[in-house]
């Protein structure tokens, strides 16, 4: 069983909808399950959210970021001890496809550099599911909402696709179609977690 899944993908990918539904499914069938995100509500994750919209110094996202992380991890190791199975919606492969597309300008190689940073000071992950979808359907699904954030323009986003590619290589990553229905991707993720190795 794993105990520590994080949930990747760009905007409108489905991720937060998925992570919630498999949380649920999994607490209705009697497992404790915590469903948590990032940013996170912290003093931190509050800044880091005020630095997304007024679309700060990329560095200054980049720490504040990392730091609300390393914080977070304190909170779900503590989960993970009183034998809980954590949920996160975004983790740190967001950090450096997000963050890596922006310091593209400013650094030859920003997601080696951003992996450095968090190297050794965040928990990895049991299992990576990556939300695969192109971005302009993406952007379809997301048309409606009334504030576009920065992230979510098109080149951006294709940039950001591009590094979530890159990064998520290894028996830890799971990449699933996002255009799957929503009761198969449940249930692929729910019983992938359940999964004991053999």
């Amino acid at each position: 069983m794993k105990r520590f899944v994080t949930f990747e993908g760009i905007d409108g990918s489905g991720k937060s909808t998925i992570s919630k539904l498999v949380t649920k499914k999994l607490q209705n069938d009697g497992y404790e399950s915590i469903w948590t995100y990032e940013p996170t509500d912290s003093t931190i994750g509050k800044y880091v959210q005020e630095c997304i919209k007024t679309q700060s110094n990329p560095f200054i996202t980049s720490f504040t970021f990392i730091a609300d992380r390393i914080l977070h991890c304190k909170k779900i190791q503590q989960w993970m001890d009183d034998g809980k199975i954590v949920l996160c919606d975004r983790y740190a492969e967001s950090t450096y496809a997000y963050q890596a597309a922006q310091l593209k300008s400013e650094l030859t190689d920003p997601i080696h550099w951003l992996q450095e940073l968090s190297k050794d000071r965040i928990l990895p992950p049991d299992r990576t599911y990556l939300f695969v979808i192109n971005p302009e359907a993406s952007l379809a699904r997301i048309q409606q909402r009334t504030k576009l954030i920065p992230f979510e323009r098109l080149a951006f986003l294709e940039q950001v696709h591009k590094n979530y590619l890159k990064i998520s290589k290894g028996e830890r990553f799971l990449h699933l179609d996002a255009t799957q229905s929503i009761d198969s991707l449940v249930n692929l993720c729910y019983h992938d977690i359940l999964e004991t190795k053999k």
